[in-house]
């Protein structure tokens, strides 16, 4: 399948990221959110990525404004009539999920593929709001997107091995490493990362240390370029705490129980550094 328009859902940091590796591959996209000042946020976000690569040699000028010019800023969901690929990025909810599956259906041509790049939830249940459920699948890309090479790609129960195929060959289009994933809570990535920041919370929770102290033990000691709780902040402490909630949720196991100092956190509204505020402060 020849995939030449796609539309990407959500204009934050994933979705503008998303968009701008597909311009960069040159695909036509649309950069869709709900409100025009939420597109021109990511805009200015692909804008001032792409200028810094000019900045550093790595890109003429012309060849940024040739991107750019692929990007389509929407506000209509309708646009997903003209394209071959929808990647959804919108918020980490089921529900809102759902009814955008559920619309986009409606709308999207026949031969479209919806795709997710839900970091946690069913690829199967999200597929289940449409009728095509054999051309649902999970697209993860990892944060930052124009940076991180592997995509996590998530079969549901239904999709086929042709939107499989189509979907790992568009990845290697957009330079990263596909790696196939079953469908379980938190796929491989969360699954691993999540449990390991809780626990990470969990000492600090407990005295065993200070945020620092961790984090310069698993830098030093196990070669992470991030310690956990520096990476908590960037990801977002309420992001962690939903993706934890969605593993002890789906497995029903105390293993995944997000530690109490999280949820205090995040009720406080000290999200990370997206707030100004997590277990580091931010200026």
């Amino acid at each position: 399948m020849d995939i030449k328009k796609v539309m990407v859902i959500g204009a934050g940091q994933m979705g503008s990221g998303i968009a701008q590796v597909h311009a960069m591959a040159g695909v036509e996209v649309y950069l869709h959110d709900l409100k025009d000042d939420f597109v021109q946020r990511g805009m200015n976000t692909i804008t001032k990525n792409l200028s810094r690569q000019v900045e550093k040699g790595r890109m003429e000028e012309a060849e940024k404004e040739a991107i750019l010019a692929r990007i389509t800023p929407s506000t209509d969901l309708n646009n997903a009539k003209h394209v071959d690929l929808v990647v959804e990025a919108a918020v980490e909810n089921m529900e809102i999920k759902s009814n955008l599956f559920s619309q986009l259906d409606e709308i999207a041509p026949s031969h479209a593929i919806l795709a997710t790049n839900t970091s946690s939830l069913p690829i199967t249940e999200i597929a289940a709001a449409t009728k095509r459920p054999e051309q649902v699948i999970g697209m993860h890309f990892m944060n930052p997107v124009p940076v991180m090479k592997l995509v996590e790609i998530i079969r549901g129960l239904a999709t086929t091995d042709e939107v499989y195929n189509a979907i790992e060959d568009m990845s290697k289009k957009l330079g990263k490493i596909p790696v196939e994933v079953n469908d379980f809570p938190g796929f491989v990535s969360n699954r691993i990362l999540m449990p390991m920041i809780n626990e990470a919370i969990y000492t600090v929770f407990e005295g065993v240390a200070t945020p620092e102290a961790v984090d310069e033990v698993m830098k030093l000691g196990m070669n992470h370029p991030m310690g956990p709780l520096t990476l908590a902040d960037f990801i977002g402490l309420d992001t962690c705490l939903y993706i934890m909630e969605t593993l002890h949720e789906g497995f029903g196991d105390d293993k995944y129980r997000p530690c109490p100092l999280l949820r205090k956190y995040v009720k406080a509204g000290w999200l990370g550094k997206k707030s100004g505020r997590g277990f580091y402060q931010y200026n």
